[in-house]
């Protein structure tokens, strides 16, 4: 019997000695897009408050590629919430009417990180606000799952061919090329929307 229990006690022990084997040399899992992404350093929230014009995106969405030629012209609104929240309001038109999109930009313990919540864990998406000269441009980081899409808004509808060659190069950076890359029409912006077309997803 002690023969047996000595048997079983070392059995056990070169099983988990070769899970521990096993575990050190499982490579780590692959570094996402975003976790190369550098938020810009010594932003304020404040810096970002106001209105700012869709330019361009770059995305692997199929919905996008589908209808990139129904683009319509997206405006948003940031407003500061209890200083370290934002409250983001997009207007664009859908079927003619300007609807506008609510949203609330939850705060991280990384600065220049946000959480976008949806109806599922799974929907959540996690934002980074990249390079910025606030008076001027943002370049705004979406991750859903395993998806990034990048952003590029301006304080105006035109921005310059270095803002242009900045928002290229970010894209090529997270593996997007121009094939995915989608620009908005500059002119037919919606800056407000009735009651019966809002669809407020702050009270998620």
């Amino acid at each position: 019997m002690a023969a047996l229990h000595t048997l079983l006690l070392l059995g056990l022990l070169l099983t988990a000695r070769g899970q521990r084997a096993a575990q050190r040399r499982r490579p780590p899992p692959p570094q996402s897009a975003l976790e190369k992404v550098a938020a810009q350093e010594g932003l304020s929230l404040h810096q970002l408050s106001g209105k700012w014009f869709l330019v361009g995106m770059a995305s692997r969405c199929s919905y996008l590629a589908e209808h990139s030629h129904q683009l319509e012209a997206t405006m948003v609104t940031m407003t500061i919430l209890d200083g370290q929240s934002l409250a983001v309001s997009t207007f664009r038109k859908l079927d003619r009417m300007c609807w506008e999109i609510r949203q609330h930009y939850l705060p991280t313990q990384a600065p220049g990180h946000f959480l976008l919540k949806g109806h599922r864990e799974s929907s959540k998406v996690d934002v980074v606000v990249g390079e910025a000269d606030p008076s001027n441009f943002i370049i705004l980081y979406y991750q859903k799952g395993r998806n990034i899409s990048v952003k590029l808004y301006g304080r105006t509808s035109l921005v310059s061919d270095t803002v242009m060659d900045k928002f290229e190069q970010r894209v090529r950076a997270v593996g997007l090329s121009e094939d995915v890359t989608y620009y908005f029409p500059t002119y037919g912006f919606c800056d407000s929307a009735d009651e019966f077309h809002v669809l407020d997803e702050m009270k998620l």
